[in-house]
């Protein structure tokens, strides 16, 4: 079963998201590598990545990247099926570690046009809801949107999740 070159699932938070997107890349027979954003701050974030390890299981291999997803993507050869989870955790981390957040995002999006493997890259649709009190709300909403967009443009597919249910927004699924 063909992978798209770039799959794009996003969704609002505990939607499912993650845990589709984790089956398209099982699906198609490849070495499956996780890419996790996340950083792990305090108790509750160690115990939600090491619950995710475990629902994984052994047969990933995991690579944890809270910054440099692009250059990551370009050392992963073609036998392999990559998931990265999730966007908006990496952004979170560029921005808040006050890095220049166009140029990091353009990085990223070269790397998935150029990336050598299939990749599925997982996003929080964070436009949905009210606008946010304060100025770092609403540049992380409005800087989350345009990176969406812009993987949403590069991808093949891209799918929304919501409540567990895929739903096709571009393209289509094998």
């Amino acid at each position: 079963m063909a992978l798209e070159k770039l799959t794009f699932v996003l969704g609002g938070a505990a939607s499912g998201k993650s845990a589709f997107a984790e089956s398209l890349v099982l699906q198609r027979g490849l070495d499956p590598v996780y890419i996790a954003t996340a950083q792990v701050f305090d108790d509750e974030m160690a115990t939600k990545v090491a619950r995710h390890r475990d629902m994984r299981g052994n047969n990933w291999t995991t690579i944890e990247e809270p910054f440099a997803v692009a250059s990551t993507l370009k050392q992963i050869g073609p036998d392999h099926a990559v998931l990265i989870d999730c966007a908006t955790l990496w952004l979170t981390n560029i921005m808040l570690a006050k890095h220049d957040i166009a140029a990091e995002c353009s990085a990223l999006i070269t790397a998935l046009r150029t990336c050598r493997c299939p990749v599925v890259i997982v996003s929080n649709e964070v436009g949905q809801g009210i606008v946010p009190e304060n100025a770092l709300s609403r540049n992380f909403r409005n800087a989350q949107g345009t990176l969406n967009q812009a993987i949403a443009a590069e991808a093949e597919v891209v799918v929304a999740v919501m409540a567990g249910l895929p739903l096709m927004l571009k393209g289509s699924l094998p």
